[in-house]
């Protein structure tokens, strides 16, 4: 089906990309702001921030919920905010550009969000723009708030051996606050999993994430986005390409591009595909083959085994 607007979550005007498998609904008059993704008929896996929809002019950045497209590292740049009307193209009849003009910040942000015909994959491409008169080194960031009440799951590479593997296979960067005992993590052997509890301070890690893909469990559905990882490049935060930040019932999953020294007029970008599947079964995250039999059918939907 095309794209079309309607009004939603308290403004005048979202785009809708929808097929028979998936519908999202993105901002126009702020942000751009993805703030829903859905199965036909089921629930909305993103949260968006009840008590932030349908205003528009703040005079400072407003998270709303849902996905947005940051610039990476964290400063003053990224809290730009983008509370005025979004430029927008319908490209494809189920796709969509939406940008965040440069302003006074000298970084324009785009959007390309493409609908598969046949499946719930949306592929989405996150894209910044030096428009200034200065070079600048950022990173394109792509944030997604998730629905409270369900777990992230995270996979790990193999494990090696000892007298064979001589060098180390990952990075996983720790942010201050963050304490390795605190229970909402659970480190398996295949999988790392966080589940977020209300009330619970902040914690966060980042990763260089080179498995392609972290994912939410939600009740029996089960959210899927891909994560590049570009070998051999410079990442943000000592070398994350994926981030997760959780405080109260409130969850992130975010994936970052390589930071590029971007001359006027250059950009970065980074791309993700997004899948929903339902009919998961209700598994113990320290079950980690319940885990694994319980994802294999929607990796294999997906293309990732």
């Amino acid at each position: 089906m095309p794209v079309s607007k309607i009004p939603a979550f308290g403004w005048n005007q979202c785009a809708q990309l929808k097929n028979d498998y998936a519908e999202l609904l993105i901002t126009l008059d702020v942000g751009p702001r993805i703030l829903s993704y859905r199965l036909p008929g089921g629930a909305n896996v993103l949260q968006p921030n009840e008590d932030q929809l349908g205003a528009t002019g703040e005079s400072k950045f407003v998270a709303r919920g849902g996905h947005r497209i940051w610039v990476s590292p964290e400063n003053e740049l990224t809290y730009t905010p983008d509370n005025g009307l979004v430029k927008y193209d319908f490209t494809e009849p189920s796709a969509l550009r939406v940008e965040t003009p440069s302003g006074d910040s000298g970084v324009r942000k785009e959007m390309f969000l493409s609908l598969a015909p046949a499946s719930s994959a949306v592929t989405i491409l996150h894209r910044a723009t030096n428009e200034g008169r200065d070079p600048l080194t950022i990173a394109t960031w792509g944030l997604t708030v998730v629905a409270p009440g369900g777990m992230e799951i995270i996979p790990q590479p193999p494990l090696g051996k000892h007298t064979e593997d001589f060098l180390p296979n990952r990075v996983i960067v720790p942010w201050t606050y963050t304490d390795f005992s605190d229970d909402r993590w659970h480190f398996g052997r295949k999988y790392w999993t966080l589940t977020p509890k209300a009330g619970r301070t902040p914690t966060k890690l980042g990763f260089a994430h080179i498995t392609g893909w972290a994912g939410y469990l939600l009740g029996s559905t089960f959210f899927l986005k891909t994560v590049e990882h570009e070998k051999g490049a410079t990442y943000p935060d000592f070398g994350c390409n994926f981030e997760t930040f959780t405080e109260g019932e409130m969850i992130e999953l975010e994936t970052l591009s390589p930071l590029r020294m971007l001359q006027p007029g250059d950009s970065v970008e980074h791309s993700e595909t997004w899948h929903l599947f339902d009919g998961v079964p209700a598994v113990d995250p320290l079950d980690e083959a319940a885990l694994e039999r319980a994802l294999q059918p929607c990796l294999e939907r997906a293309g990732l085994l």
